[in-house]
C-alpha cells in the first residue's frame, strides 16, 4: 500500500528504510567536502585554513574585535578560537592586545599582512562559491544558500 493509500485509509504509512545517502548529515558533509577541496585549489597558496579565513574576513569587516566575540560570529568555540587566534598570531596576521576598558577581553587587530591577505582571498572567494554550486541552475543556488542560512 502506498503512503497516500494509507493515509485515506486511516493507516499508517509505510517507513521508508534508512538510506545514509538520504540524510542530511550525510550530504552536508559531502557538500563541506567538496567546498573545502574547491577552497584549498581556488586559496592555493595562501596557507590559510577555511576556519581561519572565516576569522580573517570578519575581522576585516569589523575592525578590532574580542577574540570570545570574532569567534561567536564566526560560529567557532571559544577553545578553538583560542588556537585559531594563536595561529593567526604566531603567523603575523593578526595582533592581540588587552582591551583598554576590560582586561579580561583580547582584542584582535588585523597586521598589515594580515589585511593583504584576508583581502587577496576575499578577491578570489566569490570563485569558491561559484565552483561549489557550479551543478547548481541560478535559482537553484539561490534556493540553497538560502535553506541553509535559515537551518544555520
Amino acid at each position: 500500500m502506498t503512503a497516500k493509500r494509507a493515509k485515506r485509509a486511516g493507516e499508517t504509512p509505510p517507513e521508508r528504510p534508512y538510506v545514509l545517502e538520504d540524510q542530511i548529515g550525510f550530504l552536508v558533509r559531502r557538500a563541506h567536502q567538496r567546498a573545502s577541496a574547491i577552497f584549498e585549489q581556488v586559496m592555493d597558496g595562501l596557507d590559510v585554513t577555511p576556519v581561519q579565513y572565516a576569522a580573517l574576513a570578519k575581522l576585516h569587516d569589523l575592525g578590532p574585535t574580542s577574540q570570545n566575540q570574532l569567534g561567536r560570529l564566526v560560529g567557532i568555540d571559544p577553545a578553538t578560537m583560542f588556537g585559531v587566534a594563536g595561529r593567526l598570531a604566531k603567523r603575523g596576521l593578526v595582533s592581540p592586545s588587552v582591551d583598554p576598558n576590560d582586561a579580561r577581553l583580547v582584542l584582535l587587530e588585523l597586521t598589515a599582512i594580515g589585511r593583504e591577505t584576508v583581502e587577496a582571498m576575499k578577491a578570489r572567494g566569490p570563485d569558491v562559491s561559484a565552483r561549489t554550486l557550479e551543478p547548481l541552475s541560478a535559482e537553484e543556488a539561490e534556493t540553497l544558500l538560502a535553506l541553509l542560512g535559515r537551518i544555520g
